[in-house]
């Protein structure tokens, strides 16, 4: 998907768009094959869980284009940068989001 659907002219709400469907294609692959969260251990309760399933933040999407030499390591780090940024700028979290709505999200989905 990196190779294939990364533009480097996409604005910040495509990233974050872009980003958004990566997750729910890591999502729907370990749905599909029954990938379960690693079991941690809790310290304040003195039990074992499962741990969060993993999330695809926007700099892992960024990082990732380097990794898969989808662009160069220095356009990565203008990326990087920009990203910190814009970020800063439009109070977001790693994901994209308004600060604080994905926490209330993952919560949400973790009652269901």
């Amino acid at each position: 998907m990196l190779k294939t659907e990364w533009n480097p002219s996409m604005s910040w709400e495509e990233i974050i768009s872009f980003r958004d469907r990566l997750n729910k294609t890591l999502q729907e692959i370990r749905t599909t094959r029954n990938i379960r969260s690693p079991m941690i251990w809790c310290p304040k309760c003195q039990a074992r869980h499962r741990s969060a399933p993993p999330k695809i933040s926007v700099r892992a999407l960024i990082l990732a284009l380097g990794r898969f030499q989808v662009v160069d390591e220095a356009q990565v780090k203008k990326i990087e940068k920009e990203w910190k940024k814009y970020r800063k700028d439009h109070k977001l979290d790693l994901y994209g989001k308004a600060d604080g709505s994905s926490s209330r999200m993952a919560d949400s989905e973790l009652k269901k």
